[in-house]
């Protein structure tokens, strides 16, 4: 039986991955932050690591694993407060990923899987969607230390023979969801009007389930080694669509009404940020043709299924 070890095993995206490994019948160990939990998603046992860094000692959970899925991170944050943003993404990010693999390859792992993001490649696409052979143009701390991750472990992989496996993913939603999505849940469920009529912008994003199932295609199969890979759903939606299908899914209505694209911005960038704001209202397309190819990969679930599994997490979250 395969042993995997998956960091960050109880996070949002590790939920579903314990799930549907454990449905495939691998043996899984995790790794988490909190001292007092020892057991984890589908009753996994959990390894204690306080924090990820250059000095982290992973020679206990990396011990005896066939292969990891490394998805603990400092994840991207609306607002920072830390002096030196980047400098705490890369010591996590950069640095603490290269200490895992380099206690990888020591222990004999065989292959780590690494959970990248799009925003590597950038934030924005204009027509024509953002590919793996796209020149990297991350624009923010978390981009620019996943990216100076992903150079890292090919460089460990290079001296050690580590396999190594790179997922960039887009936003991912599902159960747990957090962040922006959720807030947006969480408005189509409030609200009954929302400003978002005139926007005609087309956004790439994953179902956690969708993506659990690109990992496990990703842990055994030969041609993956050494490829960077963009995942998405099977279609694109706008931010309308987007609405209009969660509200679908929640059982409720929402009435969408037009405004110039400027005086959006100009309300978003004083509500929500400029960020935010730019990410209701630009697109975001992802080609995800080759891991479809090299692994004969498809998303098992369809984007309305999805949207219907997390609304379902959600009211029920909600009682």
């Amino acid at each position: 039986m395969t042993r995997i070890l998956i960091t960050g095993a109880s996070g949002f995206i590790g939920r579903a991955v314990c799930k549907s490994l454990r449905v495939a019948g691998y043996s899984l160990s995790g790794t988490t932050s909190n001292i007092e939990q020892k057991k984890g998603p589908e009753n996994i046992p959990l390894y204690y690591i306080p924090e990820i860094g250059p000095d982290t000692d992973w020679s206990g959970p990396v011990a005896g694993a066939d292969a990891i899925i490394h998805l603990a991170a400092r994840v991207h944050v609306t607002r920072d407060t830390s002096s030196d943003p980047l400098a705490e993404h890369r010591r996590v990010n950069r640095d603490g990923t290269r200490q895992l693999a380099i206690a990888a390859a020591a222990a004999g792992v065989n292959r780590l899987v690494f959970i990248s993001t799009i925003k590597v490649n950038g934030e924005i696409t204009t027509g024509h969607p953002f590919s793996e052979e796209d020149t990297p143009l991350p624009g923010d701390p978390y981009g620019i230390s996943k990216w100076e991750a992903e150079q890292t472990l090919l460089e460990v992989s290079k001296n050690t023979g580590l396999e190594i496996v790179i997922l960039r993913v887009p936003l991912v939603y599902g159960p747990y969801v957090k962040g922006n999505f959720l807030r947006l849940i969480e408005a189509c469920s409030r609200l009954r009007i929302m400003p978002f009529g005139a926007i005609t912008n087309q956004r790439s994003l994953i179902y956690v389930g969708n993506l659990a199932s690109a990992i496990k295609a990703s842990l055994d199969h030969p041609v993956a080694v050494g490829k960077t890979y963009l995942v998405r759903d099977g279609q694109d939606m706008s931010t309308p669509d987007l609405v209009r299908r969660i509200s679908g899914s929640l059982g409720s209505k929402v009435w969408l009404i037009s405004l110039p694209r400027w005086l959006l911005t100009g309300i978003g960038v004083v509500t929500v940020g400029t960020g935010a704001i730019a990410r209701l209202t630009g697109s975001l397309q992802v080609d995800s043709s080759l891991i479809e190819k090299d692994l004969e990969w498809s998303p098992p679930y369809t984007i309305q299924e999805g949207l219907n599994e997390t609304a379902r997490w959600y009211l029920s979250s909600r009682i």
